[in-house]
């Protein structure tokens, strides 16, 4: 076999291949071995035919094309494979030339996984954000921690901030009730804006039993394209006024929340919670940081294959984001200000995708660089750690299978280049 390889572009190539006499003969054999398990001859039993007989039974053409068929089969692996070439799709064939039993000329062209330049990965300047927590951020905690432990008690006045209110309402536009817009014994929060803006404020300085409407206006951002901007009347009517009565900031209250004698016990606590939280949004942002000037410093070509596999990826989690959102596709890309899915496509996700795949070819060839391996015992560490998420008997064994572990080993492998490309860079 000869091969020669053009490349039609940095992740393009074409490999032309010429077969001799001794491969061609070898892949009518196959092809024999093939045709001979159904052609029936007499005195044989079907499937036990001798490849002599069959070569004598079987119609020349079918022979040829099931030769042609064979060969190129095996050929075109063993083309990319010699060339140390990846192919990343199904090759296209086209022959140029085939004379049975004699010579075979074709080429196969295909996107390859491309060569990677890596920038100087040892001197990179990103560096990890220094983590501070202030009284704010502690401030911020206990406030939450009192929210939880408070008391509510009915009254018997109008409605003020942080009263919380139960309400009925319904929502008309145009005199005509819409979707979502009406609700019966609901709780709400005065100053929670978890309504519209001037939802909570008409509600505040009304009494119990009163019945009001309030004239309102939707956001023009608001998700839903049939309310945005759109003039509302509320018809409201408020059941019950509590009062939430916050606890003070005590000894007492900081044993209620857990083994805490002080409340400075309870806030030393809270500050290493912050800390720890904080360290690991920093060093996360290192990470991705690190990746991302490395991506910069290196020449990483981008196979049009895996841009529309990732693209296609992107497209899919948003979908399923916005589904639990309540958000078509359509909405959301509207709610950006794109013309069309085509046009999100191409200006949102395109640019996305290509950094994520760049990112991923850039990692993968550093770690055959650095000579990084997911280890046996890695791999059955995170996939028993995995299993142990999952209570069904069904999703355990679907781990098992050899697709999912060569998932969970290339995610532990790119896990221990980042972290390499880390300490390779710690200023320290």
């Amino acid at each position: 076999m000869k091969t020669s390889v053009k490349y039609l572009s940095d992740t393009k190539v074409a490999v032309n291949v010429t077969l001799g006499l001794s491969e061609l003969k070898d892949a009518e054999l196959a092809a024999l071995n093939e045709l001979g398990k159904d052609i029936k001859v007499p005195g044989f039993r079907k499937g036990k035919v001798p490849v002599s007989v069959v070569s004598k039974n079987v119609n020349p053409n079918m022979l040829a094309q099931k030769t042609l068929e064979s060969a190129l089969s095996k050929a075109v692996a063993d083309a990319f494979i010699s060339e140390k070439l990846q192919a990343l799709d199904r090759p296209e064939v086209e022959v140029k030339k085939f004379v049975p039993g004699s010579e075979l000329e074709f080429t196969a062209e295909s996107e390859v996984m491309p060569k990677i330049k890596i920038g100087d990965y040892k001197n990179l300047k990103s560096t990890a954000k220094k983590v501070s927590v202030t009284k704010k951020d502690i401030a911020e905690i206990t406030d939450r921690l009192k929210k939880g432990f408070s008391s509510k008690k009915t009254v018997q006045r109008p409605a003020k901030l942080t009263d919380e209110v139960n309400i009925d309402f319904e929502g008309k536009k145009d005199g005509i009730a819409f979707d979502g817009g009406k609700g019966e014994k609901y709780d709400l929060v005065l100053g929670s804006n978890s309504f519209i803006p001037g939802f909570e404020d008409g509600i505040i300085g009304k009494k119990t039993g009163e019945t009001f409407d309030l004239k309102l206006t939707f956001p023009e951002d608001y998700h839903a394209d049939n309310l945005k901007g759109a003039e509302v009347v509320f018809t409201t009517t408020i059941n019950e006024i509590k009062e939430v009565v916050e606890p003070e900031l005590n000894d007492e209250l900081a044993a209620k929340a857990g083994p805490f004698k002080t409340v400075e016990e309870l806030e030393d606590d809270i500050k290493r919670e912050i800390t720890k939280q904080k360290e690991t949004e920093a060093t996360e942002k290192l990470k991705d940081d690190l990746v991302a000037e490395l991506v910069e410093k290196s020449t990483v070509p981008v196979p049009d294959v895996l841009l529309k596999d990732q693209m296609k990826l992107i497209e899919q989690d948003t979908n399923r984001n916005l589904m639990y959102r309540g958000m078509s596709i359509d909405d959301y890309i509207k709610s950006l200000k794109y013309k069309d899915k085509n046009d999100w496509l191409e200006n949102e996700v395109r640019p996305i995708a290509e950094k994520r795949v760049k990112a991923g070819l850039l990692l993968a060839e550093l770690s055959k660089v650095e000579k990084i391996e997911a280890t046996e015992n890695e791999l059955l560490e995170k996939i028993n750690q995995l299993g142990k998420q999952y209570p069904s008997e069904d999703m355990r064994k679907h781990l098992k299978t050899p697709e999912v572990q060569r998932d969970v080993a290339n995610r532990i492998l790119t896990e221990k280049t980042v972290d390499r490309l880390v300490s390779l860079n710690s200023k320290a």
